[in-house]
């Protein structure tokens, strides 16, 4: 499902040299290439937001809500957030960017969602007999990347290791590396294991936009104003009929 990160700088070099425009090295490819990769993520967010509100097709393969899912599939995850005891709250799986449902799941029992509330329910439904929250209806807070769960046995059972607190969430993509040597005329030669080589995570229909978003980037920094308007441009007409 993953991009290969070779197959990308290949075909952008190919199409820098063929137009004379200059070369982009490796190390300006790689961090290029995690900017355009984590800016291509974020925009799933949009579009999501946009798709929901639009009326889908029935035919197959062009539900763009369903092929929009299938994209942010691959950056879903579960696990588990780490009870840290000095500061009595959780804190969040590594790479976490949005956190979806978040679980109690003790030991002979099935699993419990937790309810999400703000500041001002967290402490008053504390208060209140009749809606005090329960293992079998816990509650959380979520402020600066940390969850604080009421009641507090769920704390202390965590601690003790016999339950846990789950999250659902989608991460944020990991950082591509095109991983290579040095050969003998001073080349860049791909070596996917040295360092290990790591692929962008994006899906395979996204490659065009890719390939185009890095050449733009590419045109900035050899500083050649055609390639950043060409591939602008088609970039700007690609999303447009995105939207259409």
């Amino acid at each position: 499902m993953a991009i290969s990160v070779n197959k990308v700088y290949k075909t952008v070099l190919l199409i820098l040299n063929k137009e004379q425009r200059g070369y982009m090295t490796p190390e300006e490819f790689n961090r290029i290439g995690t900017q355009v990769q984590r800016e291509i993520f974020e925009k799933y967010f949009e579009d999501l937001n946009q798709y929901t509100r639009m009326p889908q097709t029935d035919v197959d393969y062009a539900n763009r809500l369903m092929n929009l899912n299938e994209k942010m599939n691959i950056f879903k995850r579960d696990g588990n957030a780490t009870y840290v005891p000095a500061d009595n709250n959780f804190t969040l799986p590594t790479l976490t960017h949005i956190v979806g449902s978040v679980t109690y799941e003790a030991k002979s029992r099935l699993p419990v969602e937790m309810q999400r509330v703000d500041r001002g329910e967290f402490y008053n439904l504390r208060l209140s007999p009749l809606v005090t929250p329960s293992e079998q209806f816990p509650i959380y807070l979520f402020e600066n990347n940390k969850l604080q769960v009421y009641p507090n046995t769920i704390n202390t059972k965590a601690n003790a290791g016999t339950a846990n607190v789950a999250v659902q969430y989608i991460k944020v993509p990991d950082d591509i590396n095109w991983a290579y040597t040095v050969g003998n005329l001073g080349q860049f030669i791909y070596n996917a294991n040295t360092p290990p080589t790591v692929d962008f995570e994006l899906h395979n229909s996204e490659f065009t936009e890719l390939v185009l978003a890095i050449l733009m980037y590419a045109g900035i920094v050899i500083r050649d104003p055609q390639i950043v308007q060409a591939a602008s441009g088609q970039l700007q007409a690609d999303r447009a009929n995105q939207k259409q």
